[in-house]
């Protein structure tokens, strides 16, 4: 019998989570990725690891960072912080027209919460 290493363990299930989400089949991820349905089972259930190649793959097609398959929901980082410092650093010219810009995109995405 295969010993699990915890870490396929916690990046097959987050693999498993996102492909469920995304409304995926283990048929149809598995042909997308060029593996068999086994190896993606196998794979999600901790029993193979999966690529950094394949690991790549998955977040463009389910639009995640690697963050989300590495540590699942608590990956996600708070952004808050590391935006009010990066606007911190532009020069005071341009600060209204990035103002502007987040203001623009802000109203977007309520919108699409709505």
């Amino acid at each position: 019998m295969q010993i699990k290493k915890p870490i396929n363990v916690r990046i097959g299930s987050n693999i498993r989570v996102e492909r469920e989400k995304a409304g995926y089949t283990q048929e149809t991820l598995s042909e997308i990725l060029g593996i068999t349905p086994n190896h993606l089972s196998a794979i999600e259930r901790g029993v193979s690891g999966a690529s950094l190649e394949m690991i790549d793959t998955l977040c463009t097609l389910f639009g995640i960072t690697s963050d989300t398959l590495f540590f699942g929901n608590q990956g996600q980082t708070d952004y808050s912080a590391k935006i009010a410092l990066q606007l911190g650093r532009i020069k005071p010219e341009y600060r209204p027209q990035i103002q502007k810009m987040l203001s623009a995109l802000i109203e977007i995405i309520l919108k699409q919460e709505k």
